[in-house]
């Protein structure tokens, strides 16, 4: 009776520790998950916020954003918040008093997991360089973005993906043709001028006093359009959302003047854009266009690691016989994509529900999270 009575403390004791170790593995795992709360507890979309500057294409990354089921956020200068308020795109509005200001909150916005969608603002008000700086997550390659800041990698970029473009000249005195004089960086065509030889130009530089950093585009005639892509690294497709033509001041105002009356009061034409044309292409351009896309974007893993993904834009003239002069890509959402926030001719056709370029990058993020696949689109 002694030796039963000795193996049933035994057994007690075993199922005692076996019970104590059960637990200690258990809680021990919980531990272990706490300490790597990003990859165990971040599986829900709701625990991110998409966030990003108020200005550009803000109200649609926003709204598509919140249409993904996403949180939401719009840092804004002091006095541009209104338009955010009164479409309640915003689930949170932080306010800053000039945009060097946003790194001094990039703290908060990490703690709350925000990731930032850059656009064209945000580029031009940041700049690249410090763009490079941010711990915050960031949508799309951060590298990229000098590419298409910089005219003359643009070019390279552009050139070795097979595409035409036109002719650059080196100084003013190679002019032979019509040239279009642009200034670097996202300035929304502000400042570009039209200069027929040396002396046109020469003459009109002297309006932007400091500006030395400018390219002489060869200006070719035809029609303006603007492709806006959006390429998935999670399946690795291209796809083709909407097309756009922009209005300028003064240039597209300028034909309700008579020739006579234009000389009389010696305008000088200006590229400013004010807005955005949608366009629906012929159709038989189409194959064209997802070629040049699909280089771009080949072309792009050779100059930055990642590559390009997420939206961006070629920008086109097409001439009288249809051959496209593409002079820049914007490696981002533009501006271009604003008319189609409830979705384009083309987006229709692909997913049967609003679908704007902004609701499409919050798509690829959620589709990531969902996938536990968040790094493949941050950059």
């Amino acid at each position: 009776m002694l030796w039963a009575s000795e193996v049933s403390s035994f057994l007690h004791c075993s199922h005692v520790f076996l019970s104590l170790k059960f637990y200690w593995t258990f809680f021990f795992a919980i531990d272990i998950i706490a300490e790597n709360h990003f990859l165990y507890f971040m599986k829900s979309i709701r625990d991110f916020t998409i966030a990003t500057l108020g200005s550009h294409t803000a109200l649609q990354i926003l709204k598509g954003a919140k249409d993904e089921g996403f949180k939401t956020l719009c840092i804004c200068h002091k006095d541009r918040k209104k338009p955010y308020e009164s479409y309640g795109v915003a689930d949170e509005i932080l306010e800053i008093e000039n945009y060097e200001d946003f790194f001094k909150i990039e703290d908060e916005l990490i703690a709350k997991n925000a990731i930032i969608i850059p656009h064209g603002s945000f580029v031009s008000y940041i700049g690249f360089e410090r763009m490079k700086e941010l711990r915050v997550m960031h949508y799309g390659t951060k590298g990229i973005l000098e590419w298409e800041s910089d005219r003359v990698k643009e070019r390279v970029w552009l050139k070795k993906s097979g595409l035409t473009l036109p002719r650059i000249y080196k100084n003013p005195e190679e002019i032979d043709r019509a040239v279009i004089v642009k200034f670097h960086g996202a300035k929304g065509g502000k400042g570009y001028f039209i200069a027929n030889n040396s002396q046109e130009f020469h003459e009109n530089i002297k309006k932007y006093p400091g500006e030395n950093d400018y390219v002489l585009q060869e200006y070719v005639v035809g029609v303006p359009v603007y492709t806006h892509y959006f390429y998935s690294r999670l399946n690795d497709e291209l796809e083709v959302m909407s097309f756009d033509k922009r209005y300028e001041s003064n240039a597209d105002s300028i034909g309700r003047i008579a020739a006579r009356d234009q000389l009389d009061v010696n305008i000088l034409t200006s590229y400013t854009i004010t807005g955005n044309i949608p366009i629906v292409m012929r159709e038989s351009l189409l194959p064209e266009i997802f070629t040049m896309g699909e280089n771009v974007v080949k072309t792009s893993r050779e100059f930055v690691s990642g590559g390009l993904f997420g939206p961006f834009c070629l920008e086109a003239i097409i001439d009288p016989n249809l051959n496209f002069y593409v002079f820049e890509i914007s490696a981002r959402i533009v501006a271009g994509t604003n008319p189609y926030i409830n979705g384009s001719p083309y987006t229709w056709l692909r997913y049967h529900e609003p679908m704007s370029t902004g609701r499409r990058i919050a798509r690829d993020i959620r589709e990531a999270i969902e996938k536990d696949a968040l790094s493949k689109v941050l950059g």
